[in-house]
């Protein structure tokens, strides 16, 4: 049992303890792919597809798989365009 470690202990063993370069890298890695997923969802429950959501943000649809992808580093007026004009919602943000 004491191989058996916790999921902080492995992130701490693989990228550092929080707060060091790595592991503030990793984390924001992390982020954007979180960040990504969501928008994937918000896309397909609005029934659209990347080139729909890019030709009515007036951005490319290379630039949407990216972002989906967690490959693009996305600035947050982007994020507010692609939420409130292509999907007609809101972006709340939350600090904690």
């Amino acid at each position: 049992m004491k191989d058996i470690t916790t999921f902080d202990e492995y992130l701490d063993s693989r990228y550092g303890k929080i707060g060091s370069e790595k592991r503030i890298e990793f984390e924001i890695k992390a982020k954007a792919f979180a960040i990504g997923e969501i928008l994937r969802e918000a896309r397909k429950e609005a029934h659209m597809t990347q080139e729909q959501l890019a030709q009515k943000t007036g951005t490319q649809k290379s630039f949407i798989s990216r972002i989906e992808n967690g490959h693009s580093d996305i600035q947050l007026s982007t994020l507010y365009r692609l939420v409130e004009i292509g999907f007609g919602k809101k972006v709340n943000l939350t600090i904690g």
